[in-house]
């Protein structure tokens, strides 16, 4: 279908509005232009084209010669022609309306989400593409999860964060839950786990065999089941991969722990607790470990430092590298103006000395130092390193207003958690509204 041009006699105002057909008054005589199944933009075209014809033989002035405008609409009509035989060869998902192209969203999947007081349009918003999806088991996970004890407002919360869940096949959640189960206490257990990680439960069937495997080698190990759990939930990557890749990280923690003089016997433990406070720890090469601690042996550090220090690390020690420490213990030293033997010592008490970056620890020592506390005090407390430049000021003020001076007197009230600065917080202002009693002073009475 092309653009057909036909010229006839009209009587109407040139001002005339331009709707179905667009005419133009061109020497007394009315071109008409009409649309056939075309698309607007090259209509758009056409338009303008004509308009500066138009515009062009309505200038009678003796610089403008009239242009012809038989000439012009063949030419504009030639080229559009063109144009509509390379479209009809075009293929048709790229020539449709762009309004066919988006698929529609299932009704099916939309009324079972609205019976179960699932919010559709946060789903939308999130992940739209689910609810154009067919087939789905709306109703086969909300029995799912109803039979092992999840209330209707759980089921709706867990299909809110993960509308996906609604792709798995009735058969894939059943061999998940079967397999859930053998690390899990309860089933009111698995539902917490579920509510709170629901991606790691409603995962692809494809790593059904290696989860499988690798709780198998987990609990070889005889790790606690909540720990197994755990780091299904919190790191289900680690599971998802050949269990080989897990059994060589954990030899080599393992390794590594005897290696600087940990105990046989308190081997299990602290590899629980290490797995639970950095379970990607896992994901990481063991050369990565390798690297670092040689760098660290090589700075001097004992192997009882070094097993000390990997677990205040908490597992962390595989996301440093031995460049990016080198940079901060040298700015460290160099700022706090002490020896190498004193650096190893304030590292021990406050590890993030390692994995802060220059630029963040040049922040905190400015703000301490504007404060007006000292490199001493610093040193007597280097945790304070740990906190933000913000929280520090705002410390510093509260202390203040009840007459502590952090300049004279130690650090340690400023230091901790949110919960430990406010029973010290709590322990000053106490003192100020209760001051301590004489027994020698002479008691007042009224006369």
């Amino acid at each position: 279908m092309g653009i057909t041009t036909r010229i006839k006699e009209a009587h109407v105002s040139p001002r005339s509005s331009i709707e179905d057909v667009t005419r133009f008054d061109l020497q007394s005589r009315w071109f008409v232009v009409s649309e056939c199944s075309f698309c607007s933009l090259e209509r758009l075209h056409v338009i303008s084209a004509l308009r500066t014809v138009l515009a062009c033989n309505a200038n009678n002035s003796p610089a403008h010669r009239p242009v012809d405008c038989a000439n012009m609409l063949r030419l504009v009509s030639t080229s559009l022609c063109l144009y509509c035989q390379r479209a009809q060869v075009t293929p048709l998902l790229l020539t449709r309306p762009c309004s066919s192209i988006v698929q529609e969203e299932n009704p099916l999947a939309i009324n079972a989400l609205y019976d179960l007081s699932v919010d559709i349009s946060k789903v939308r918003k999130l992940k739209g593409w689910v609810l154009r999806q067919s087939p789905v088991y709306v109703n086969e996970t909300a029995t799912l999860l109803r039979d092992m004890g999840a209330s209707g407002p759980v089921i709706a919360r867990i299909l809110e964060l993960h509308p996906e869940a609604i792709l798995c096949k009735p058969d894939q959640m059943e061999a998940q839950k079967k397999l859930w189960m053998s690390v899990c206490t309860s089933q009111k257990d698995l539902v917490g786990i579920i509510e709170k990680f629901p991606t790691s439960f409603f995962s692809s069937s494809s790593d059904h065999d290696n989860q499988k495997a690798n709780i198998a080698y987990f609990q070889t190990l005889h790790l606690n089941k909540r720990i197994i759990s755990k780091l299904m939930a919190s790191a289900p990557q680690s599971f998802s991969r050949p269990m080989k890749q897990n059994k060589e990280m954990i030899q080599t923690l393992q390794k590594t722990y005897l290696d600087l003089g940990g105990k046989e016997d308190n081997m299990k433990t602290w590899l629980q607790k290490l797995l639970t406070q950095n379970p990607y720890v896992l994901l990481k090469l063991p050369e990565v470990l390798h690297d670092n601690l040689a760098f660290l042996r090589n700075v001097g550090f004992t192997g009882d430092e070094l097993l000390r220090l990997l677990s205040k690390l908490k597992g962390y020690v595989t996301e440093l590298n031995p460049e990016s420490m080198r940079l901060t213990l040298n700015y460290s030293q160099e700022t706090l103006g002490c020896t190498e033997a004193e650096l190893r010592q304030i590292v021990l008490q406050c590890p993030a000395l390692l994995y802060y970056s220059v630029p963040i620890l040049a922040d905190r020592f400015k703000g301490l130092l504007t404060a007006g506390v000292s490199m001493e005090q610093i040193m007597e407390t280097p945790t304070v390193l740990e906190l933000t430049t913000q929280i520090i000021q705002y410390r510093i003020q509260k202390l203040r207003s009840f007459g502590y001076d952090v300049r004279s007197g130690s650090l340690e009230v400023l230091d901790g958690t949110k919960k430990d600065f406010e029973v010290s917080y709590g322990k000053l202002h106490l003192r100020r509204e209760r001051p301590l009693f004489n027994p020698v002073a002479p008691i007042q009475t009224e006369d």
